[in-house]
């Protein structure tokens, strides 16, 4: 029973990588749905964010990274959370 099936999954992963292989790098500009109501603008912001400002990942969700070397080995500090497994 295990072999009937083994080609019908290799065939069903097969079509859905031929049908998502389209989809893959497809680059086009964002544009809005007919019938859709816009996003409203945040609050306290003059205007709706437009499509290339939605894009932009803020601050947060991308804060920059402090890669300040050690220049002398430090004994850590204790981690009260760092317990062994039970």
């Amino acid at each position: 029973m295990t072999m009937m099936r083994t080609p019908l999954l290799i065939a069903g992963a097969a079509m859905a990588a031929l049908i998502a292989l389209p989809g893959c790098g497809s680059r086009q500009k964002l544009t809005a749905v007919e019938g859709v109501t816009p996003v409203p603008p945040a609050y306290g912001a003059a205007a709706a964010a437009g499509p290339n400002e939605l894009l932009q990942p803020s601050t947060q969700s991308r804060p920059e990274r402090n890669v300040e070397l050690r220049r002398k080995s430090e004994a850590r500090a204790d981690d009260p959370f760092d317990l062994p497994p039970e």
